[in-house]
């Protein structure tokens, strides 16, 4: 018979303690370490898939008749992109975000263009009643008949209604609120958490069914559980936005089957997400004009360039410490930048309060963004608005250099295909870059540049 003994587990990081602390010794968070009971190590097993498994056996890599999976397509261009060209058979996709945020949504219709298109598709709710998911599929308008829905959280009455039935796709909605009962902690737990998501690995992977789990997020935006459900996944997905906005936009934080770097755009309607095609339009749709602390970026997101609005505010300070807020950017990356503005090009900030945004809830985290961020402190501080047809990127140095950055010929050709006649680039990219369509100027210090760009 299996014995039971109690551990200290940090529900943040997973570590054990021998005793519990206010401060976990792993990862240095407070208030995380929980008392569990947990089952001995080998005192039991876990139930393999049944269906489809067969005897392990060396391939050669070169072997010709191991075909690739075919991908399943999901019915939705952006999710398409962002998970590398559909879904890969017998993954094991884990898709986080905040609470409201449209995680089921997401999951219902793309379980509803699978199961028309491909086969059964098994949707299990942990988390809402039978009703509850019945009446937001017809709200969306995606009834079929093989959609099938199953309210439980045993992890064993799940594996065993899917060993009764071939699927093409399993949903999980959500793995905090699955438990096993191999193990006697409470569900959401490290250990519960860790155990369910080895159990739909294994189903994933024996049997060759893709398989979604939804998960809860944390206070600082982490999915939640240990570390290492993030490891036992495929793909981890994070669905991101305003709440009180209609823009969603899916990011690929991990993708052993394609690119990290991809992003989706959505926009949140009655019937349900709808892709944006053409994000960049969306993003500049009501950029104001004539007002300082205005610049486009033309950003890159995995393959895809994309015209974002960067926004500065610069205000005298009443505070001994002034504010440095931001929204879509790296605060550090904003501090070295106005630091780099006060000693190499000569405009104070250390009076000012300093405010950075990003519209449209987009975050941008690649340098090429330094060169738009420092227009837009200058014009703000300056109150001097910038020409509205000017867009800008650019890595800077501490030493006041512009850096060259990637896929700059991308970028211009974005600027110019929506009517942007001026672009300041690193002096390095100019001469890739076709300058027919649009007047390009070549800049090599922070200072040139500020200058270049006023005087316009």
């Amino acid at each position: 018979m299996s014995k039971t003994k109690v551990m200290y587990v940090c529900q943040s990081c997973g570590a054990t303690a021998p005793r519990w602390a206010g401060r976990c010794d792993a990862c240095g968070e407070w208030n995380t370490i929980a008392e569990e009971q947990v089952v001995e190590p080998g005192k039991h097993t876990r139930a393999k898939a049944t269906a489809g498994t067969q005897a392990t056996a060396p391939v050669s890599i070169l072997d010709r008749s191991q075909a690739l999976p075919e991908r399943i397509a999901t019915g939705n261009a952006e999710c398409d992109r962002v998970l590398g060209g559909g879904i890969v058979p017998g993954s094991l996709t884990l898709v986080g975000g905040d609470p409201g945020i449209g995680k089921s949504t997401l999951m219902l219709q793309l379980s509803h263009h699978v199961a028309e298109r491909v086969g059964p598709v098994l949707y299990v709710s942990g988390e809402e009643s039978f009703d509850q998911t019945r009446m937001r599929a017809r709200r969306l308008g995606r009834l079929t008949e093989r959609l099938m829905l199953l309210v439980e959280t045993d992890v064993d009455t799940i594996r065993a209604r899917l060993a009764e039935e071939d699927y093409a796709l399993v949903v999980v909605d959500s793995v905090q609120s699955v438990y096993s009962s191999q193990i006697p902690a409470v569900p959401g737990s490290v250990g519960q958490v860790r155990e369910c998501a080895n159990e739909f690995l294994q189903i994933a992977k024996g049997t060759g069914v893709p398989v979604f789990l939804v998960g809860h997020v944390t206070k600082e935006g982490t999915i939640a559980g240990p570390r290492v459900l993030e490891h036992l996944v495929d793909t981890v997905l994070y669905f991101e936005g305003e709440g009180r906005q209609a823009l969603r936009i899916l990011r690929a934080v991990k993708n052993r089957f394609g690119s990290t770097n991809e992003i989706g755009v959505f926009e949140m309607m009655e019937t349900g997400l709808h892709e944006v095609p053409n994000p960049s339009a969306l993003f500049l749709s009501e950029r104001p004009i004539g007002v300082s602390g205005s610049v486009v970026l033309p950003s890159i997101e995995g393959t895809r360039p994309l015209l974002v609005e960067v926004q500065a505010l610069v205000s005298e300070s009443h505070l001994a410490s002034p504010r440095r807020t931001t929204t879509g950017v790296n605060p550090n990356r904003v501090s070295l930048i106005l630091a780099v503005l006060e000693k190499r090009a000569g405009v104070p900030f250390s009076d000012k309060d300093v405010f950075v945004n990003v519209v449209g809830g987009v975050r941008v985290d690649e340098p090429a963004a330094d060169l738009a961020i420092a227009f837009a402190l200058v014009s703000s501080a300056l109150e001097t608005p910038l020409p509205a047809d000017t867009a800008a990127f650019g890595e800077l140095g501490l030493a006041g250099e512009v850096r060259p950055v990637d896929m700059a010929r991308y970028r211009v050709s974005e600027a110019a295909k929506f009517g942007l006649t001026t672009c300041v680039l690193p002096r390095s990219c100019a001469a890739d870059v076709n300058g027919d369509a649009i007047e390009l100027i070549p800049v090599t210090g922070v200072a040139q540049a500020v200058e270049a760009a006023l005087e316009r």
